[in-house]
Order: structure tokens, then C-alpha cells, then sequence
């Protein structure tokens, strides 16, 4: 028995390790080397215990995901922190999450059961499509939650990233998982002249990409710069997350967000502020504050603003654009909720135990309809709200061209840890795919303003507040990325099954 017991621990045990080890490929640490070791161990402790069952091979990449999603996703549970009534949910959220998502990478390896895998080049390409397919579905199964790819180990290497613009991010996570398994060959029944061809012919793959994006970064400079006869002030104010909490003082807020915008009623103007600065009331509310919006604000002036918004017996996560007087310009609802932050899934069941979404009051958010570029001072933008950065192939619902994204966000609910730098790489990913230049106001979370190739131009750090000034754009165009969407996955999904096909008929 106790060696039995013993030998349970061995086989869940390593595969949890492998996880925990490989969430170290990730900001904030970015040790993508790592991955090199992990996922081909995996494979082959994979393909040895494929005797003793499906449901060994699905418990070891449940365990696999299970210690990659408990490392890098623990600041999940600092939301449930700011009230009483959510922090005896924290050791089952801390666990519950980190399980459920693990059960996606335990289905990708108890599929790979079926296939039989060996030690030959074909299991490499099967294991990566089958994973790479679950990686995906993730993304958008139940609303989505495409968080923490095994991709994003690459984001501080912005030379092999450049890709992006024709791939997109699903492609490149197929392509990354096929290199990071690449060295398992060395374990394979192959002749050590095969071994060297294939890790000879991977390296130099990766290379050719590798030189490509410092090339595409390198010129980067040639890119004709739109100057703007205008100023746009990326607002970063750090106020407190347990503001929500609490009976602020909006006008309180509203003057401190002026004093460190420092409005120039002689200079044309957009001031861009981020989600849910003024938490304690509604966009309808604003009017009761416009003498001192009108006060300190000119007809040189325009205000875009994260506010929560009601139409008659909805409440909408929203985007604003207004003038001096708070009027408003344009206005863009939320379309992506994040479930339990804004909305409470089965809310007719959970509001009997005393249950609520996480952010302020009682009511869940409602869904927004439809996303429109929006015009201003003769530039075109897309918005997102949060965490609708990370959706990639749906932030352009419109398929028309545009000059930026912008993000606005409020990253506090995430705390002192890994979990806004997190969130920041995706904004990153989002600007090298579409080819856009990215504007991204947050509070308690990184503001920044990142060019069409994913390079930080200027930045607010999480832990600092400041104001960022643009005056100038690159002009950019389409990418084949943006004009195909996540299309180009599926194409390559396909020349990976072709390929299979060779090398079996090789193999046999």
C-alpha cells in the first residue's frame, strides 16, 4: 500500500512541478527557457505512463495545470480581500480556479491517449496541435479566459514577436509549444545524426525569426509620424482600489484628477482617464459636478472617461467621451464582463446565500451590444474596457481601419502582485497583431503609450501616478493578421495534420 500510495505521489506529483516550474516562463520573470526543459519532460512522462490508462494520462495534465495556473494566477483571489463577506471564499477560489482551468490541459493529454503517442516527431506535432487547440478553446468556452498562453513567455522578447502582425497569437502558440518540444527528440528513437538534423533545423527556424523582428524593429523608425495639432494626456492616478468600499467625496476626486491632468485652456486637448475612478456614482450623475469640469476645462477640451452608466434598468461598464460641460460626444458599453467581478453567473441562485459581484453595488453589469471605432479630432480609435484587451481576433468587431486602440483599466483589484504586469503584456500582443499604436490609462496598474511593433514609447508604472503626453502617431496600415483574424490558426492547424500524414508514412 505504501509503496502504491508512494507511487501515485511520483506519477501527479512530477507533472505538477513541471507546471509549477513552467509559469516561471512568464512575466513578470520570463525565464522562456525553462520551457525547454518542462514541456519535453512532459511529453515523455506523457507517452511512459500511457499504459496505465486514460485516466492517468488525463490527471497528468490535470496536475500539469494545476500547478502552472495555482502559481500564476493566486491573485485572483485578492478581489475577495475588500469585503468581509467574500474572504472565507478565498482557499476554495485559490484552489477551484487553478483545478477547473488545469482540467483543460488534463483534456488535451487525456486525447493524446487515444493517438498512442511514441517517441517519434509526429507525437511532437499532435501533442502541440491537441494543446495548442485547448489553449483555444479556453479562450472563448463559457465567455473565454485566453489568460497566460504558454506564448506570453515570450512577451520581453519583442524581436521574436514581430510574427504576430501576419500569425497572431494562437498560431505563434502552436509554433511555441512545437520549439519548446523540439529538444525531446534527444530522448527519442532516432539516430544522434537525426537528433542534431532536427535541433539543427528548429534552431536555425527560430533564428531566421529572430533576425526578421530585429530587422522589422530596426526600421521601425521609417514609419511616416502623424503629428497631431492636439495633445493627448494618458491620465494615470493611482487611486486607492478601497475607494469602492467607501462614501468618497466625487468632487474630492474629480479635483485631484484636474490638478494632475494640469489643463492649458489654451492648448486643443484630449484627457484620458481610466476605468472607475469615480466608483460612487453614475454618468447621470456627472451633471451635479459640470460647474467644475466648466471651471477648469475649455472648448479646447475633451474628456474620456471609465464610468459606470444606467439605462433604465441596466447598468453598463462604460466608456465616455464628453466636452467641458459634460456633455456626451460618444459612448461605448463594456461587451466582455468578467464573470463574478461584474457579473454573478446563476445570480438568482448565488443572491440567496448573501453572494454578489465583486465590484461595487448589488446589481450585475449588463452586456454591452456592438463595439464602433469612434471618431475624434480627426483620429479614429477603438475602445476597450479592461480585460477585453485580452481577447485576441475580437477586439475589431468592425473590420474598418483606425489609427489606435486605447484600453482603459482598472488593474487595483489585482493587488501587489504579478497579476498587472500580466495583464499589461497583453495590451503588448493586442499592438504588434492589429499594427496599431496602443494608448492604455490605468489605475493602480501600468499607463502607457506602445507603438504599432509593441515597444513602451512612455510609461506610468503601477506603483507610481503620473501623466503621459502623445503628440505624434506612427501611420500605420492593416496587418494580415488583422485582416484574416484567428482564420490563420485553423490554416495552420491544417499544414500540421498534413504534416502528420508524411512523417507517419515515414515512420511506418
Amino acid at each position: 500500500m505504501t509503496s502504491l500510495l508512494q507511487n501515485k505521489i511520483l506519477i501527479y506529483g512530477i507533472p505538477f512541478i513541471l507546471g509549477l516550474i513552467t509559469s516561471y516562463s512568464l512575466p513578470p520573470y520570463s525565464y522562456f527557457f525553462v520551457n525547454f526543459i518542462t514541456f519535453p519532460l512532459l511529453l515523455n512522462y506523457l507517452i511512459l505512463n500511457q499504459q496505465n490508462g486514460k485516466w492517468v494520462s488525463f490527471k497528468i495534465g490535470w496536475m500539469f495545470g494545476f500547478g502552472y495556473f495555482i502559481s500564476n494566477l493566486y491573485w485572483i483571489t485578492n478581489a475577495l480581500t475588500f469585503e468581509q463577506n467574500f474572504r472565507p471564499l478565498i482557499p476554495i477560489a485559490l484552489l477551484l480556479i487553478p483545478l477547473f482551468l488545469g482540467s483543460f490541459y488534463g483534456l488535451g493529454t487525456l486525447i493524446c491517449y487515444f493517438f498512442k503517442l511514441t517517441k517519434k516527431i509526429s507525437s511532437i506535432l499532435i501533442f502541440s496541435i491537441i494543446i495548442s487547440l485547448i489553449e483555444f478553446f479556453r479562450s472563448f468556452i463559457l465567455g473565454g479566459f485566453p489568460w497566460n498562453l504558454i506564448a506570453f513567455a515570450w512577451t520581453d522578447y519583442l524581436n521574436v514577436l514581430q510574427i504576430l502582425s501576419f500569425i497572431g497569437t494562437y498560431s505563434f502558440n502552436l509554433l511555441t509549444l512545437t520549439i519548446f518540444l523540439i529538444p525531446a527528440v534527444v530522448l527519442f528513437n532516432y539516430k544522434k545524426v537525426q537528433k542534431l538534423l532536427f535541433l539543427s533545423f528548429t534552431i536555425i527556424i527560430f533564428l531566421i525569426n529572430v533576425f526578421y523582428g530585429s530587422f522589422i524593429l530596426k526600421n521601425n523608425k521609417e514609419l511616416e509620424l502623424i503629428k497631431t495639432n492636439f495633445i493627448i494626456k494618458i491620465v494615470s492616478p493611482k487611486i486607492d482600489i478601497k475607494r469602492y468600499f467607501q462614501d468618497e467625496n466625487p468632487e474630492k476626486i474629480i479635483l485631484e484628477l484636474i490638478k494632475l491632468s494640469e489643463p492649458n485652456n489654451l492648448q486643443k486637448t484630449i484627457f484620458i482617464f481610466p476605468e472607475g475612478v469615480l466608483s460612487n456614482i453614475y454618468l447621470q450623475d456627472l451633471k451635479y459636478y459640470s460647474y467644475i469640469f466648466s471651471e477648469n476645462y475649455s472648448d479646447q477640451h475633451k474628456i474620456i472617461l471609465g464610468i459606470n452608466s444606467k439605462e433604465d434598468s441596466s447598468v453598463f461598464n462604460s466608456m465616455v467621451v464628453l466636452d467641458k460641460d459634460v456633455n456626451i460626444l460618444n459612448k461605448y458599453n463594456k461587451n466582455k464582463l468578467v464573470p463574478f467581478g461584474e457579473f454573478l453567473p446563476l445570480e438568482n441562485l448565488f443572491i440567496k446565500f448573501g453572494l454578489k459581484k465583486i465590484t461595487q453595488g448589488y446589481k450585475s453589469f449588463t452586456k454591452g451590444e456592438g463595439r464602433k471605432i469612434i471618431s475624434l479630432n480627426n483620429l479614429n480609435f477603438i475602445p476597450l474596457i479592461c480585460y477585453e484587451i485580452i481577447y485576441s481576433g475580437k477586439i475589431n468587431k468592425t473590420n474598418s481601419d483606425f489609427d489606435f486602440i486605447l484600453n482603459i483599466s482598472e488593474d487595483g483589484w489585482f493587488g501587489n502582485s504579478v497579476g498587472p504586469i500580466q495583464h499589461f503584456s497583453h495590451s503588448i500582443f493586442r499592438s504588434i497583431e492589429e499594427g496599431k499604436n496602443l494608448i492604455r490609462s490605468a489605475n493602480n496598474g501600468t499607463s502607457a503609450f506602445i507603438n504599432s511593433r509593441g515597444q513602451v514609447i512612455s510609461h506610468v508604472e503601477s506603483t507610481k501616478r503620473g501623466v503621459i503626453e502623445v503628440k505624434e502617431f506612427q501611420n500605420t496600415k492593416k496587418t494580415t493578421f488583422s485582416t484574416f483574424g484567428n482564420k490563420i490558426f485553423f490554416y495552420f492547424l491544417l499544414f500540421y495534420i498534413s504534416l502528420i500524414f508524411f512523417l507517419k508514412k515515414r515512420e511506418t
